[in-house]
């Protein structure tokens, strides 16, 4: 069950059908005097770039008025890119209007929850929804497709710029009426969506669609399915106006890939990206990521890098943005210590992409991102952030031979649900101090902690019995489809594990009756009646030395088959199960009734995957230090050792070929913040 990508990834080859791993970043010459340009592309083929995205923001330039347009500057720049040897990943430009449309057309303007206008000013100021904005923007896509469909620079289709990243809600009339269109196709009647939706309480059953509003400012606490049912109509249409630029695109040049930028990271979560994978909208899969500092910001770089391969069906991506160095919408943008600019970016090579790109190529000298590094910092090319640059280009060159590769699956998988996400921190639950993220965080850092390998994959998109052991944190919407699935994986030999409010409310945020966790309940062989949310600062201990917070369950073992693996020492339910396993031939459920944060879970889930079988493969003194990602493809494999610290890691010396790394005396030398990688024969 992987994303139905076409597989067109344009970059695993060069012009001279050679392998290699695309490396550039955005270009927006457009910021630059004519005579930059020339020096651009100097400075591009001296740093080791191959692929910029183009023209992102330039629809102002490109079509200065209603009636007239200006290519004659991007057609320049297309003709030198392409003689530079550089391919082009071109944007369709319709990211922001420009300041003659929203004058002229106010209303593609969105509208937040409390009705007020978002005015132009940023970026991003329209509405998915707006039939106006559509008309204006597929208009500008024909033009730019038609120009440059037989263009020799053009490699690729970039469709907008990190769709949602600043208009995912938008609450006008539009959105309403689209809405209306939504819930139409999922429901057919109202009876449906009263239903669904629960309307018999707080008299809200609705008699006409006309009625039916999205979740805008109420007096108290809104419809939670309305809210969740919002939150998939937002990214829906998000995801339509995507397929209406590609369709575009596919019409005038149907042998250019299309592609858009994904922002697989923390904090954002308004974009269901394995749907939009799996819809069939995009040829291959594009990210955009940024490292916030803090105690795990390398584990959470890891663990977006390995969803994106998720969403990607462990097919090679492009890395899209990240950062040279310091950000500037941060409170506090830090740069990066010496040697952190490649480890991000190969970290993400492990992780199955095949292109790295920054965002941008010289750092702007006016602008709201005037602060942002760049490939070509403030300092020019003569600065240590260019020579670490072009030492980068170097050695993605290297790695050229393992461009198409693909990520080589684990034995463990963690499942990332975004309906769980959505509707697991909405308002009137038993706590506002559940993170989703976080406790799927902590269990990935957990792994990496142990040197463990595991995948990040979407939950209804993935096939359980791919895998060992499969981990389900807080999956806390249930349809029956899926609660089957995962009862004959773990009936077939599989081993389960999830946690506190998982298994709790169907597809329509309705609770499974009974008890909870809901429709887990047989599975895992526990009942339990009433959920014990702890206040912030408290805490329980249980029996096997961990802590845990924010939640905790009282829990009755209803099957003769439970083990229960660790109880409460303290708190209310002193005594009673905190953590149980439920055997049922050759397969497991497990189920973590608290927090128990990455420590907690490093020293449980040794437990729990002996019983399987599943170990580090890395040396013991380099678990917890060093992270292994393994690609692959039918020659060989590619083992990736990344130095997850600051200090000096030596190895024993593994088998293969070192193709990037340094080894003496029989080791393998890691310095801090060092990747090696080596070659293996796949046989």
């Amino acid at each position: 069950m992987t994303a139905p990508l076409t597989s067109r990834f344009p970059y695993a080859k060069g012009p001279d059908g050679s392998r290699r791993i695309g490396y550039g970043a955005d270009y927006n010459p457009e910021q630059w005097p004519r005579e930059v340009w020339e020096e651009d592309i100097r400075l591009m083929r001296e740093a080791g770039v191959n692929v910029v995205s183009l023209a992102i923001f330039s629809w102002a330039r490109l079509q200065p008025t209603a009636d007239s347009w200006d290519f004659g500057w991007l057609d320049e720049v297309m003709d030198l890119l392409h003689a530079g040897g550089i391919g082009v990943d071109l944007a369709t430009a319709t990211a922001s209007p420009p300041p003659w449309l929203t004058t002229a057309h106010p209303e593609i303007l969105p509208v937040t929850a409390t009705g007020e206008t978002v005015w132009p000013g940023a970026r991003q100021h329209w509405r998915p929804t707006s039939p106006v904005f559509r008309a204006h923007a597929l208009r500008l896509v024909r033009e730019v497709a038609t120009r440059y469909a037989g263009h020799p620079a053009l490699i690729a289709w970039h469709v907008n710029n990190e769709l949602g990243c600043h208009n995912v809600y938008d609450y006008s009339d539009d959105a309403a009426h689209a809405f209306r269109t939504w819930l139409r196709r999922r429901y057919t009647t109202l009876d449906g969506i009263n239903h669904a939706w629960g309307t018999a309480f707080w008299s809200q059953r609705y008699s006409d669609w006309g009625q039916i509003l999205p979740p805008r400012l109420a007096a108290s606490h809104p419809n939670p399915t309305q809210q969740l049912d919002f939150k998939r109509f937002s990214s829906d249409a998000l995801k339509e106006h995507l397929i209406a630029e590609r369709e575009v695109l596919r019409e005038i040049t149907p042998d250019v890939p299309v592609t858009t930028n994904f922002m697989v990271m923390s904090g954002t979560k308004g974009m269901d990206y394995a749907d939009w994978a799996a819809s069939g909208a995009l040829d291959f899969v594009s990210n955009d990521h940024y490292v916030v500092p803090g105690a795990r910001d390398r584990d959470e770089l890891s663990f977006s890098a390995n969803l994106t391969s998720g969403i990607a069906g462990h097919r090679p991506w492009f890395l899209m943005e990240h950062s040279t160095s310091a950000v500037n919408w941060q409170p506090v943008n830090l740069a990066k210590n010496e040697g952190e600019l490649a480890r991000d970016s190969l970290l993400h090579v492990a992780h199955g992409a095949d292109a790295v790109c920054f965002f941008q190529w010289r750092q702007s000298a006016a602008g709201a991102e005037k602060y942002h590094s760049a490939m070509v910092p403030h300092a020019g090319a003569d600065s240590e952030l260019f020579r670490a640059v072009s030492e980068l280009g170097c050695t993605l060159q290297a790695l050229a031979p393992l461009a198409g590769s693909e990520r080589e699956p684990a034995r463990v998988a963690v499942l990332f649900d975004w309906d769980s996400w959505w509707a697991g921190e909405l308002d009137s639950h038993p706590t506002s101090r559940l993170e989703y993220h976080r406790e799927a965080l902590d269990w990935y850092s957990a792994l990496l902690r142990l040197g463990i390998r595991a995948d990040v994959v979407p939950a209804h998109r993935t096939d359980p019995s791919s895998y060992d052991v499969v981990i389900a944190p807080v999956l806390h919407v249930m349809p029956q489809t899926l609660a089957k699935e995962l009862t004959r994986y773990v009936e077939g030999g599989g081993h389960l594990v999830t946690t506190y409010f998982s298994g709790v409310v169907d597809e329509n945020d309705h609770i499974w009756l009974g008890g909870y966790p809901g429709a887990l309940r047989e599975l895992l062989g526990i009942r339990i009646e009433e959920f014990g949310p702890l206040l912030d600062g408290d805490s329980v201990d249980l029996d096997n030395g961990a802590t845990g917070s924010m939640w905790t369950d009282r829990i009755d073992v209803t099957g003769p088959e439970v083990e229960v693996l660790a109880r409460y020492r303290t708190g209310a339910y002193v005594s009673r199960p905190a953590v149980t396993r439920r055997t049922t031939g050759r397969g497991s459920a497990t189920y973590v009734s608290t927090r128990l944060g990455a420590e907690g879970l490093a020293g449980l889930l040794p437990e729990l995957l002996a019983a399987v079988g599943v170990t580090s493969e890395l040396p013991e003194q380099a678990r917890g230090l060093v992270e292994l990602v393994v690609r692959h493809d039918a020659e060989s494999r590619y083992l990736f050792l990344v130095n997850r610290g600051d200090e000096c890691v030596v190895l024993p010396e593994l088998s293969g070929d070192v193709l990037l790394g340094q080894s003496s005396s029989g080791s393998l030398v890691l310095a801090p913040r060092d990747v090696a990688v080596l070659r293996q024969s796949a046989t």
